[in-house]
């Protein structure tokens, strides 16, 4: 027993030692979900602080409002809480409405890219081109890789740049593509640039059918979420009414309503929605 106690600490020893002389490796886990949502929504000025901040400005000023109109502390503090998810909430739509949009001129920039290097464009000329001539949504990204490319003259560097400003997945492919095609050259690049425009229009016609069929179900969802509290904020106006949720019970209430409004609102939107794709090259 002693020679196992005698093991189990030298053990334990040699563990402090090895932790307390060793390097610390740091792993880097990449931008969280809300700096994410911020890039594909293509707000640079915003952080995931800032934008915590105004949900917490938002937050508190609908909670003094609901406070006055109400006098009822769990009342306004329900709204206050649904009111410092409206940022995000708008963020977040923000993302998906850009990401759509994305997806809906890629295979024009394309087009025009295959155009340019048919035309005897070098691949950077050809990219930079498209600040001028390609899809409006994409024109900023691309007039900033021109001026990178400009004043650095390293294409790869450039790209990393534009595939950051982008947020896109189907922009990473892109990039990455034609990074390998630059690297390893040969003359097969046309071809891969028309292949890939034909599979993003398929792509594209085929979730825009799916989507339109499965809209009814998350819009569905934000109409039953939404009714209840709007029902609690006319009733706010009626003081003998709104005052019966002041007591643990109405407390309880709010709280147990407002749980089964976000697990049945998560459940439908999780059902409903497309899966998205994953940045998988960022």
């Amino acid at each position: 027993m002693g020679v196992l106690v005698g093991l189990l600490l030298g053990l334990g020893l040699l563990s402090i030692w090895s932790a307390s002389t060793g390097e610390w490796v740091r792993v880097d886990r990449g931008p969280g979900r809300i700096a994410r949502t911020l890039d594909q929504a293509g707000i640079a000025g915003l952080s995931a602080s800032g934008l915590g901040g105004l949900s917490l400005a938002v937050a508190f000023v609908a909670g003094l409002a609901a406070q006055a109109i109400s006098g009822t502390a769990p009342v306004a503090v329900a709204f206050a809480v649904i009111a410092g998810y409206l940022p995000y909430a708008g963020v977040a739509g923000r993302a998906r409405r850009r990401r759509r949009e994305l997806a809906e001129v890629w295979p024009e920039a394309i087009d025009h890219l295959a155009s340019g290097v048919r035309a005897g464009l070098s691949l950077p000329d050809a990219l930079a081109a498209l600040a001028h001539r390609g899809p409006e949504p994409l024109r900023e990204a691309f007039a900033a890789f021109a001026l990178d490319y400009q004043s650095s003259g390293r294409f790869g560097d450039a790209l990393d740049r534009l595939k950051a400003r982008l947020a896109d997945p189907v922009g990473d492919r892109v990039v990455e593509g034609l990074r390998v095609a630059r690297e390893v050259g040969g003359g097969d690049l046309g071809r891969l640039l028309r292949n890939l425009s034909g599979y993003l229009r398929d792509d594209l016609r085929t979730r825009s059918e799916m989507e339109s069929r499965q809209s009814w179900t998350v819009n569905s969802a934000r109409l039953a979420v939404a009714a209840p509290w709007i029902v609690l904020l006319l009733m706010a106006w009626q003081s003998d009414v709104i005052h019966r949720y002041a007591s643990a019970t109405g407390a309880f209430i709010l709280l147990a309503g407002g749980g089964c409004c976000v697990v049945a609102y998560r459940l439908m939107i999780r059902i409903g929605r497309l899966p998205e794709e994953p940045r998988v090259l960022s």
